[in-house]
């Protein structure tokens, strides 16, 4: 899941806006910092609230690359979590509880565990995802 950022310089500074995430701004005073600062800002901001209905959009596969223009890669586990929330909320409009049942999760911590920021799915746990949310793509989620 890859966010572009439109890269600035102003004097001997840089700074980058993401292009489909109002607010998502960062800056550094070499190129190599201020990668390292997108995909902090990108990570951070794509880590909503757990209790939050509101999600980020998703990236737009119209935006090309150009010299200004970069792709930045959400954190393989981050992009993970959100896919399921996002799925779970916008796709399916189902309840944590409504979305564990579907999964069979005996209690609705073991379907949280999706949605935290740091989880680490089994292979079990993902086929179950993908039968609950069938356009859930694993490789658009963790695709560098």
């Amino acid at each position: 899941m890859k966010y572009h950022f439109k890269i600035h310089k102003e004097g001997r500074f840089y700074w980058a806006q993401c292009i489909e995430l109002e607010g998502c701004i960062t800056q550094a005073k070499t190129l190599k910092e201020l990668d390292a600062n997108m995909q902090e800002a990108l990570n951070l901001y794509i880590q909503e609230p757990e209790d939050s209905a509101d999600l980020a959009p998703l990236p737009k596969p119209s935006i090309r690359k150009t010299k200004n223009i970069v792709e930045v890669p959400v954190d393989p586990e981050i992009a993970f979590s959100f896919m399921v929330r996002y799925h779970r909320i916008k796709k399916q409009k189902l309840t944590q509880n409504q979305a564990a049942k579907k999964m069979g999760f005996e209690t609705l911590y073991s379907y949280q565990r999706l949605e935290s920021k740091r989880c680490n799915p089994s292979l079990k746990i993902l086929s179950k995802v993908k039968k609950a949310f069938p356009g859930f793509s694993i490789d658009y989620a963790v695709s560098y």
